[in-house]
């Protein structure tokens, strides 16, 4: 299973890379692998404000619904929306162009490294 040393992990999941002050948000490899086959993507709309641990949409496999959650707060500034025709890229893709939004960061949060990420994947297996 893949995790990539250059990102930053949520206890929920959702991967980060922050670049000059924007985080690119996805799920993790683990969590796509968890959903199975990604059928839709709720996006959040662009503009929209969330506060780090915000609901800010679902996705939905054909095993389950899982909702995504802002791993940082800020304004949502870009939003994937390729996955609306091609939520597969989630499965494909994860750490590349399954992306799912893109927030100017207002408001860090404590996030996990990669080695930490690690050790929660084995605690929860």
């Amino acid at each position: 299973m893949a995790v990539p040393e250059d990102l930053q992990y949520t206890k929920s999941h959702e991967w980060v890379r922050i670049t000059d002050g924007v985080a690119t948000v996805g799920i993790t490899e683990h969590a796509q692998d968890e959903l199975g086959d990604v059928v839709f993507v709720e996006l959040p709309e662009q503009g929209a404000t969330l506060e780090a641990g915000d609901s800010f949409g679902a996705v939905e496999s054909v095993k389950a619904v899982s909702d995504l959650y802002a791993p940082v707060g800020g304004e949502v500034v870009e939003v994937n929306g390729t996955l609306e025709d091609s939520p597969e890229k989630i499965n494909e893709d994860p750490y590349g162009e399954g992306w799912i939004l893109k927030l100017q960061i207002s408001d860090e949060a404590d996030l996990l490294s990669a080695a930490d990420y690690e050790k929660l994947l084995e605690e929860e297996s």
